[in-house]
C-alpha cells in the first residue's frame, strides 16, 4: 500500500507527483503547483519545502514526515497524522511534522509562515 492510499482510504484526495507527470520536477516547481491547485504536501524533504513554505502568505498545509524510514513506518506515521487531525480539514498555513523519538511517535504543528501580529497594527 502506498502514502497515497492510506490517505484516500482515510477519506482524504490524494495523487503521487509522479501520476501528475511531476517526476523530476525541482522542488519550486512543484511548489508552484502545490499553490496553484491548492494541495497539501505530503514530504520527507523537509529543509527545501519548509524554506518554500515560509515565503507563501498563505498555503493549504504541510505535512513532514520524520525521519526518511522505510514505506511501511511512512504508512503509519501518515495514519497517527490522520489520527491526530481528527476530524479537521483545515490545515491553511499549518505545518504538521511528525516523527520517531525511539518507539514513540511525535507530532508537532505550528504556523509557518509565522503569525505576524504587524499586519493587525492600523
Amino acid at each position: 500500500m502506498s502514502l497515497v492510499e492510506v490517505a484516500n482510504r482515510a477519506g482524504h484526495e490524494a495523487h503521487h507527483v509522479v501520476h501528475l507527470g511531476m517526476q523530476g520536477w525541482k522542488d519550486p516547481e512543484v511548489m508552484e503547483r502545490v499553490r496553484r491547485d491548492g494541495f497539501i504536501l505530503v514530504t520527507n524533504n523537509a529543509v527545501d519545502f519548509r524554506r518554500l513554505y515560509a515565503r507563501e502568505a498563505i498555503h493549504a498545509g504541510l505535512i513532514i514526515l520524520l525521519p526518511q524510514v522505510k514505506p511501511e513506518i511512512q504508512r503509519a506515521l501518515l495514519r497517527a497524522v490522520f489520527a491526530h487531525l481528527g476530524d479537521r480539514d483545515d490545515l491553511i498555513n499549518k505545518v504538521i511534522e511528525i516523527g520517531l523519538d525511539g518507539e514513540e511517535v511525535i507530532v508537532d504543528e505550528y504556523d509557518l509562515p509565522p503569525f505576524d501580529v504587524g499586519v493587525l497594527r492600523s
